[in-house]
Parts: structure tokens; C-alpha cells; sequence
């Protein structure tokens, strides 16, 4: 391995330049982890997450960490990139995701700190917090993973397609009650979406958490769930839950006899889209050395194999493609903002 991953989650505010203070908070987080105190001076790379330590979106973003440190191509200390081959993991969870991004999008363009950044939860965080800003100040340089919205119901109860949860829910509001996680995130989007689409009030229920939302469907509280496929794929493959449709383009590789919801006449496509962003200002030398990097992880054969087992796939989109898509997603969810608010508050 050439390079390292370094882990940490930090509780208090990080500090506005975020040069150089990082790595003075970091510790042990998990096994095969290399501790702060190894990095060395001007050598490593701080990616800022904004999931909790040990969730399925820390796992994926410690997965992706690990093989782009195994594809950066060695810091050439004449070129000033500021770059090394040891990554580390900073977990920033609060708000939704929001204070990760105002972390991200306020330290200094040196090169030495990047964010995992995903889509829709950036323009939404925009969107639903007032902070146009976050957008304006935050560089995407490229999308690396897509992960499709599946609909899921209990095996032992399923529900027999999305279009029969709507028609319950249109006879009874309160038929179908439906977890998704917290408001805001990417299922929940997706959920109001359909809803939208529908024109049916849905028993839309929010969850702290995917693991939470996809515990209340396994123990029978809720009917039916809408979540990243990553979180349910393992259950829908070893019966757990029943698979009633996934809004992608395509039927997904693992999940043959599971209908796209185009297919039942819903047109409805959600994703999860995860890459890297930074501060606008960074110098482009460390631009292109982890541009050069991500490209490599999207074609690395074992990536892509590993990402299809865990319920999404690995896919370059490069950073003016990312963006587009993602301007095209913040004007769509600010016309939903209007008629459906996802949060009581734009202060939330």
C-alpha cells in the first residue's frame, strides 16, 4: 500500500484556516489506521466527511479514501502541491451535513484539506440553511460513485410495487407509513420527489439515521422504507427485506428481477453522488494530482467490483459535469422548497 488513512472525529469547531490544526486532534479510530502522529510533516491530505464514525456513509467514504491513497501518484515536494499519500479522515456530522461543507468551503486553499462531498445534500444544504455560499465557495472536481434510491417493504409483508403504495396511500393516507432517514438527506429528497410526482400525500416518517429507519422496517413498524441501496442491498439479497424498485436508470446488476420505477410508469431517477470537493482557491497542481488520482480509483477493476457489491456503482463524472448536474438538481429542489419543505426552518 502506498499510501496510509489516517482517522478521527473531531467534536469541537475546526479552525478557520484549517491549516496545519488538524492533525493535532487526530487519534486512533479503527483498526489498520495509521495514527496522526505518523503523518508526516506536509504529507498528508485531510478529508473532511460529514457522516458519523462507523455509519455505512463512513465506511464508504474510509473504502474510497484507502484506494485513492494507493492511486495518488508520489508528492513531488518541488511542485508545492501539498499533497502526500496519507489521507485523513476527519468526521464532521452536525446539521446534516452543513457544517462539514461551511468547514470545507472556509479553509485555507492550500491543497492539504479536501471534502468528501455528495449530492443532492450540497445544494440542499444551500437551499434549506439559506447559504447560497456554500456552493459559491466549494470546487467539485469530480464525482466518483453513484448510488441509486431503492424502494424496500418487509419480505414477510412486502407491498406489491411502488405504483400499490400509492394507490393505498391514496385511499388512506396513513396506509403505507414509510421510513426514510433524516430530513433532507438524499432518500428523503427522493421520497418527496415521488410524492410530488404522485400527487398523493405520502406517510412520509423521518428517522435519525438509514440504520434506524432500516431497523423500523425490519421490526414491522413502518410498511415500506426509501433509502440508498447501499443500506439495504445485503438484506435484499439474503431475504431480509423485499425489493419493490430502485430509481436509476437501469436495472441494477445484483438486482436482475428488481424494476427501475420508470418501468411502472413512475419517472423518477434519485441518486447519491459522492466525489471530492475543495476550497475554490486551490492551487491547481494539487487539483490535477487528485483529479489524476479519483480517475484512477473509478477504473481500478476491484473498485469497481467491491462498490457493485455494496449497492452503488463506481462512476467518473468529471468536475463540470458534477457541477452542472448538481446546479440542475439545486433548481429542481428549490421548486420543491416551495411547495413541500423538507426542515420547519431555513435556520434548521
Amino acid at each position: 500500500m502506498l499510501g496510509g488513512v489516517l482517522g478521527s472525529t473531531l467534536g469541537g469547531a475546526l479552525p478557520g484556516s484549517m491549516a496545519g490544526g488538524i492533525a493535532g486532534g487526530m487519534g486512533l479510530a479503527a483498526p489498520m489506521i495509521i495514527g496522526a502522529g505518523q503523518a508526516r510533516a506536509g504529507n498528508a491530505v485531510f478529508m473532511l466527511l460529514g457522516a458519523q464514525t462507523g455509519s455505512g456513509s463512513d465506511r464508504i467514504a474510509r473504502d474510497f479514501a484507502a484506494c485513492l491513497a494507493e492511486h495518488l501518484s508520489p508528492p513531488d515536494s518541488g511542485t508545492g502541491t501539498g499533497i502526500g499519500s496519507e489521507i485523513g479522515i476527519v468526521n464532521r456530522p452536525g446539521n446534516a451535513g452543513r457544517d462539514m461543507l461551511a468547514d470545507l468551503a472556509a479553509a485555507a486553499p492550500t491543497g492539504s484539506t479536501i471534502g468528501w462531498v455528495t449530492t443532492p445534500t450540497l445544494p440542499a444544504r444551500a437551499i434549506d440553511r439559506d447559504e447560497p455560499s456554500l456552493i459559491a465557495r466549494i470546487r467539485l472536481l469530480g464525482q466518483v460513485e453513484r448510488e441509486p434510491i431503492a424502494f424496500v417493504s418487509q419480505a414477510d409483508h412486502p407491498a406489491e410495487s411502488v405504483q400499490d403504495m400509492i394507490r393505498r396511500a391514496s385511499e388512506d393516507a396513513d396506509a403505507v407509513p414509510m421510513a426514510t432517514s433524516q430530513p433532507g438527506s438524499p432518500p428523503h429528497l427522493a421520497a418527496l420527489r415521488l410524492q410530488n410526482l404522485a400527487q398523493t400525500r405520502l406517510n412520509i416518517l423521518n428517522f435519525p439515521s438509514p440504520a434506524a429507519a432500516r431497523q423500523a422496517l425490519v421490526a414491522g413498524t413502518v410498511s415500506a422504507a426509501v433509502l440508498g441501496l447501499s443500506e439495504v442491498i445485503d438484506a435484499i439479497l439474503d431475504g431480509s427485506l423485499s425489493a419493490l424498485g430502485i430509481a436509476a436508470h437501469r436495472r441494477f446488476v445484483l438486482l436482475p428481477d428488481t424494476p427501475i420505477l420508470d418501468e411502472a410508469g413512475i419517472p423518477l431517477k434519485a441518486f447519491i453522488r459522492r466525489g471530492i470537493g475543495v476550497p475554490v482557491e486551490t492551487p491547481q497542481a494539487s487539483v490535477q494530482r487528485l483529479i489524476d488520482g479519483m480517475q484512477a480509483v473509478a477504473s481500478d477493476e476491484a473498485f469497481q467490483e467491491q462498490a457493485q457489491k455494496r449497492g452503488y456503482y463506481a462512476a467518473w463524472a468529471d468536475g463540470a459535469a458534477w457541477t452542472k448536474q448538481m446546479q440542475d438538481e439545486r433548481a429542481s429542489l428549490a421548486r420543491l422548497w416551495e411547495t413541500d419543505p423538507w426542515i420547519a426552518s431555513s435556520n434548521g
